[in-house]
């Protein structure tokens, strides 16, 4: 899979939205992970494809969320389209992560979405307060290595937005020890950030 920056991210958004304007469709998603991460500036990284956690529409003024399964065909095929265009997997786009949506988000979710219009695709990124207890969570159920821990500690959460995410988090797994686990994780992100920092 490529390595997707924050430019070619935007690049493959805007030839999805341009391919649904020329069908003449138009289509909405709330995007998370890296590429979410990356596009509001908060940390430097690639990703190898875009999360898409909800899809959306926008009623009376204000944006609704959707469950992102299944995808609207017009957007799967603009998808696919860029995928063969630009050498991409066909998943580049995908809805892996919208299983949390079952589970519930993060309370203000929708609120905290910055939103950017691409062509006719509407694209909702994740807010810091949400990411940061989404990486929470996905870094606790993958453990120390994973990439959502480094996530975690690139984006310097106070002990404020910690133990709020913490508090979500809690309520996503009904095993006895998962509290434990989850303050663990937090607490090794407060060390972390004590630590003097590498030369």
């Amino acid at each position: 899979m490529a390595d997707l920056d924050s430019k070619a991210i935007e690049e493959l958004l805007s030839a999805v939205g341009a391919h649904l304007a020329e069908e003449g469709d138009s289509a909405g998603i709330v995007v998370v992970g890296g590429s979410s991460m990356a596009l509001r500036g908060w940390v430097e990284r690639t990703t190898q494809d875009v999360d898409v956690i909800a899809g959306a529409i926008r009623e009376g003024g204000q944006w609704i969320l959707l469950s992102p399964d299944p995808l609207p065909e017009a957007l799967v095929a603009a998808s696919g389209r860029v995928a063969r265009d630009y050498g991409l997997p066909q998943d580049w786009l995908n809805t892996t992560i919208g299983a949390q949506w079952k589970q519930g988000l993060p309370g203000g979710f929708t609120e905290e979405l910055e939103w950017r219009r691409y062509g006719t695709l509407d694209v909702g990124f994740v807010g810091r307060r949400s990411i940061i207890a989404l990486k929470l969570f996905a870094a606790v159920d993958r453990g120390p290595t994973s990439v959502h821990l480094q996530d975690l500690l690139a984006l310097a959460p106070s002990d404020s937005e910690l133990y709020s995410a913490a508090g979500w988090v809690e309520t996503q797994d009904a095993a006895e020890s998962f509290p434990r686990l989850v303050r663990d994780v937090v607490e090794y992100v407060r060390a972390s950030r004590r630590l003097p920092r590498e030369r």
